[in-house]
Formats: C-alpha cells, sequence, structure tokens
C-alpha cells in the first residue's frame, strides 16, 4: 500500500500445472505490479488474450475484475460455463477475490452500425488510480468502464505539455484526458461530448480530484458542431486531443459519423482552433485507417503509436495516434 492507498494485493508464486489460464494470470500479474506501484497505478490489463484456447481480455480496476469474452457469434454471446468457471476459479484463488468482484462482458463483432446500449441501472461506482490521478469506474451498467486503459500513456503523454496550457478535449468520453492535464498544471480545460450520461461522469471526475469545475469546462454538444461555433467565437488552445469513435449514429446528430470519411474535416476545423506553437493530438482505434498525410501538407503530422501503446497491452494494434503541429 501507498499513501494514496493503491489496491494492489500481494499473490503467491505457486504454480498450477493444471491451469495454464491461472500461470498466465499469476506471471503477468506479478511483472506488472512492480510497474504499478512505482506508477502509482492500479488499474491495468492483466490478461490479454495470451492463449488462444482463452479468448478473454482481464482488467484489475483496484482489485475488481472486468472480463471480456471475445465471441464472433452473435447468436451466442455468452460465454462457454467451462470457460467462465475456470477463469472466476483462478481470480478467486490468485487474489483471494469474491465471484461478485467479477464482472463478465461479451464482446461480438456486430453489424456495421450496430450500437452498444446501456447495461444496467446499479450505479455502482468505485474509485481507482492513474498516475496518481483518481477515476470513478462502473463496471456494471455500461459496455465501457469509465476510463480507457488503453490511452494510459497517450494522457501521459499530453499531460507534459500541459502546464499552463489551455486544452480542448473532443469526444471526451468521462474527461480522463482533461482530467489528466488539469492535474499537470494546465490553466484551463474544455471537455466537449454529446453524451449527458458522460459529462455529468466527467464533472465527477474533477470533483473527485477536488478540482474547480470553474476552470475545467464541461459541454454537452455535438463536436462537429461545436467546432463551428468555436471557429466563429475565435477560441484558441493549446493543446487539442481529437479520440473520436470509429461510428457514431446518435439521435441527437444530423448525419453519421464516419471516421474514416470525416477525419480530415474534424481535423482541419480542429487545427483552426490551434494557438501558435500548439499540438492537436489525434487518436483512432480503428484497425483499417487510412491517415494521408498529403492532406497536410502545411502542418508537422508525425505518427506517435509506438509512444502511446501501453505496458499491459499484448494487442500492439489496439490503437494510432499522431501529433500535428503548425509548420513555423
Amino acid at each position: 500500500m501507498t499513501e494514496l492507498d493503491l489496491f494492489l494485493p500481494l499473490i503467491s508464486e505457486n504454480e498450477d500445472k493444471s491451469s495454464p489460464l491461472k500461470n498466465r494470470i499469476r506471471k503477468n500479474y506479478r511483472h506488472l505490479r512492480k510497474w504499478a506501484k512505482r506508477s502509482l497505478v492500479d488499474c491495468f490489463r492483466i490478461y490479454d488474450r495470451d492463449i488462444k484456447e482463452y479468448p478473454i481480455v482481464i482488467d484489475f480496476y483496484a482489485g475488481k475484475f472486468c472480463v471480456q469474452y471475445f465471441s464472433f457469434d452473435r447468436d451466442k454471446d455468452e460465454p462457454p460455463s467451462d470457460l467462465k468457471i475456470e477463469t472466476e476459479e483462478a481470480l478467486i484463488s490468485i487474489f483471494d477475490a469474491s465471484s461478485e468482484s467479477i464482472y463478465w462482458k461479451t464482446r461480438v463483432r456486430r453489424k456495421k452500425l450496430e450500437q452498444y446500449e446501456k447495461k444496467g441501472h446499479e450505479k455502482e461506482f468505485f474509485n481507482v488510480y492513474e498516475f496518481g490521478v483518481k477515476f470513478q469506474i462502473n463496471l456494471q451498467d455500461y459496455l465501457d468502464t469509465g476510463l480507457f486503459l488503453d490511452h494510459r500513456e497517450l494522457r501521459r503523454l499530453v499531460s507534459t505539455y500541459a502546464k499552463n496550457k489551455r486544452v480542448l478535449n473532443l469526444f471526451a468520453y468521462t474527461c480522463s484526458f482533461s482530467v489528466h492535464a488539469y492535474h499537470a498544471g494546465a490553466s484551463y480545460t474544455k471537455s466537449v461530448d454529446l453524451s449527458n450520461t458522460y459529462t455529468d461522469w466527467g464533472r465527477d471526475n474533477f470533483l473527485l480530484n477536488s478540482f474547480p469545475l470553474e476552470n475545467n469546462e464541461i459541454v454537452r454538444a455535438d463536436c462537429l458542431k461545436f467546432l463551428d461555433e468555436e471557429i466563429r467565437s475565435k477560441n484558441r488552445y493549446d493543446l487539442i486531443i481529437i479520440d473520436p469513435p470509429t461510428l457514431s449514429r446518435s439521435k441527437k446528430m444530423d448525419q453519421l459519423f464516419d471516421i474514416q470519411k470525416d477525419y480530415y474535416d474534424l481535423i482541419s476545423k480542429g487545427l483552426k482552433l490551434l494557438s501558435p506553437g500548439g499540438i492537436l493530438f489525434f487518436s483512432t482505434n480503428f484497425r483499417k485507417f487510412n491517415f494521408d498525410l498529403a492532406l497536410f501538407d502545411n502542418y508537422s503530422v508525425r505518427e506517435i503509436t509506438a509512444k502511446t501503446l501501453p505496458i499491459d497491452f499484448r494487442n500492439q494494434k489496439i490503437h494510432r495516434a499522431w501529433e500535428i503541429r503548425l509548420l513555423n
């Protein structure tokens, strides 16, 4: 335990020859725990489909576990019972956990425009630390948890530039980029998302860290419409983060958003809000994404994906990221 009250339990080194899954989880966690303790982190991935017979991902959140089962059959989205039993037995045995601390989610290969809906109404929130910053997590009510673990290193990278800067965070989700930026000394942040649920969640993340909301504005809006209005207002920002969904068809939007078709318009509008010497960070989880550098020949565009891949993710294609600056 640290003065921040990180939850990183010690575990035994005993091997179990009957369960390769248990041995891999134990090995991964023991390796990552040292890094996590140094980094003031108690939420990270402890298993990432390492063994093909176990098509799951396990994320550790301060003693609770989010287990994602990857199904390629939309008609069979429940994990096999033997897989579920072995996984839960492994986690209970290794971490002295309870079955109530294990939450299962299914990732199904869905039709192109099929949306994930809210899963429950338990409102069961708890706190985790990431680089010493607190965030609220919910493993029960939504497919996603409130914190995208794969963007941990990108959040840290952005925060290294944030001191005394004005920061704009588009498609902000629960405002984790903004919270980290303010923690690192940003003078002002503005976070924009279309969801009432996530803007409220973002406010709670700021308050959880005792950060003033007057310096951290949160706006519920369609990001493309917001950009048009912000350009007209002539507001400027030193750091801009754009991490959009691959596809979105919210009823609150006038049209379908498609990252591959719309990224040029999105980034171009964002660049109009950039102060001299500012940086725009763009990221996407769309694996087939093609970034045409020729479209931005007046800017310095550098892919920074390698810098942003987290230590705990076996999947090295989890996202891609770019840093864009105005040429002098």
